[in-house]
């Protein structure tokens, strides 16, 4: 007789772990108690969060946490300084008839160590805990939508204040100050805010500082140079992200802004022609490559970093910014149906050189 996998066992916030938030559709700000069993999701939530979760989240069962507290408290005495979440969740296995728990890789090491030292069986799962969140349904991929519908007002918010700066100089200006990177997302940030998702780590890059793919951007905005505008907001209702990027020039482009900016586009288009299910995403991202290639756009190791297009096409977009699948030229696998992926090759090239420079240009799905 076979014998049946661990209950999965989740400690966290839902501002921390997606799996908690998809686990229980239900956002709670400090880390709390949830597992499955027969069939039944459980968590275990202080007063705090009692009554909501009961209204109107997504487990069929929910327990108070102090009485479960003062219960452990007197099964364990001797537990110093005294007993707390690892105890709790020693009681619960035995009131469920549960002799261990599988837990994701981010589960916290101290607490996975008291749980083992009170008899229970512990796995650790490798990858992704919860495997289904590739497959988006309906209603999740609405909620992307929905993300990508924020992300663009983000995007338009900045294309505005770009198209209403000055030039002077070699700097731009806005409403009688120098545009800033800062003070380019400041615009962004509120724009998604009023859109009803929150965007962190907002990018607004100009120059060199943009051929650094995740340098979120500092200082003034210069005209004549692209400028990335990267913008991947959480949607408060949902907690589901959208992911937008769009490159900018204020003033006069050269021949080379332009060519390249029109082979990261082509690159773009080529790769949304291969992807379908069952199509491997290393032929994706080798679509990219190939049109880099053909306009002689090399991809190289420096001295100073690496140049070209370095990075993967495209990531799984949900309730993480990046989760499965992946396509990038590192990586063998299968579209499936139902999963949602950016498309985003770039390419980077600081200056000096007699190649293109000061820039990418990269579109999310």
């Amino acid at each position: 007789m076979a014998r049946s996998a661990p209950a999965p066992l989740l400690y966290a916030s839902t501002d921390r772990s997606a799996d908690m938030l998809y686990f229980g559709g239900f956002d709670v700000p400090d880390p709390f108690i949830a597992f499955a069993t027969g069939g039944k999701k459980i968590a275990v939530l202080s007063a705090l969060e009692f009554g909501r979760a009961k209204r109107s989240s997504g487990f069929d069962r929910v327990l108070p946490l102090e009485p479960w507290l003062q219960k452990a408290q007197a099964a364990f005495p001797h537990v110093k300084p005294r007993a707390g979440t690892a105890e709790v969740i020693a009681l619960l296995a035995r009131a469920h008839g549960l002799r261990g728990f599988a837990v994701p890789e981010d589960f916290p090491a101290g607490l996975l160590d008291r749980l083992r030292r009170h008899g229970l069986k512990i796995t650790v799962t490798p990858g992704a805990f919860f495997p289904e969140r590739e497959f988006k349904t309906a209603a999740e991929s609405a909620a992307i939508r929905e993300g990508n519908r924020c992300s663009a007002i983000g995007i338009a918010a900045a294309r505005e204040v770009l198209r209403a700066s000055k030039i002077r100089g070699h700097r731009l200006w806005h409403r009688s100050e120098v545009l800033t990177s800062e003070k380019l997302k400041v615009a962004i940030e509120i724009a998604c805010l009023e859109a009803g998702a929150v965007s962190l780590n907002t990018i607004a890059a100009g120059g060199d500082q943009a051929c650094d793919p995740h340098e979120r951007g500092s200082g003034p905005l210069r005209p004549h140079e692209l400028i990335i505008v990267d913008v991947f907001p959480r949607v408060t209702a949902t907690g589901y992200h959208g992911d937008m990027t769009r490159t900018f020039l204020r003033g006069r482009a050269s021949d080379a802004q332009r060519a390249l900016v029109a082979a990261v586009r082509d690159a773009q288009l080529a790769a949304l022609g291969k992807i379908r299910a069952g199509v491997n995403g290393r032929d994706v991202h080798a679509a990219c490559v190939e049109v880099f290639t053909l306009r002689g756009y090399p991809t190289k190791r420096t001295p100073r970093g690496s140049v070209g297009f370095f990075h993967g096409t495209g990531h799984g977009l949900g309730l993480d910014i990046h989760e499965p699948p992946r396509m990038s030229g590192a990586v063998d696998y299968a579209l499936k149906k139902g999963s949602v992926v950016t498309v985003e090759p770039g390419l980077y090239y600081p200056r000096p050189r007699r190649l293109p420079h000061r820039g990418r240009r990269a579109s999310h799905g």
